[in-house]
């Protein structure tokens, strides 16, 4: 099982900024997965350094800016 979302917390720390809401049925498509609700964190300079997308309370995964996934411990 993957990493929950406290666990993601704790790992990132609070996100920079979130778009959508696991409540919300709409969903998205980003580098090839649905979610309905993104994790952003800038980096100094204001750029987008990562994002970790949820599709309902499900972790989807985590990937740089440029899509590559991120490697999130196991809980």
């Amino acid at each position: 099982m993957s990493a929950g979302r406290d666990r993601v917390w704790q790992l990132l720390g609070a996100p920079t900024d979130q778009v959508g809401s696991v409540n919300d049925p709409r969903t998205f498509e980003d580098f090839g997965h649905k979610w309905n609700e993104k994790w952003v964190y800038v980096g100094e300079d204001g750029s987008v350094e990562k994002v970790v997308l949820w599709l309902r309370y499900d972790l989807v995964g985590g990937f740089g800016a440029n899509g590559t996934p991120i490697v999130l411990p196991e809980d």
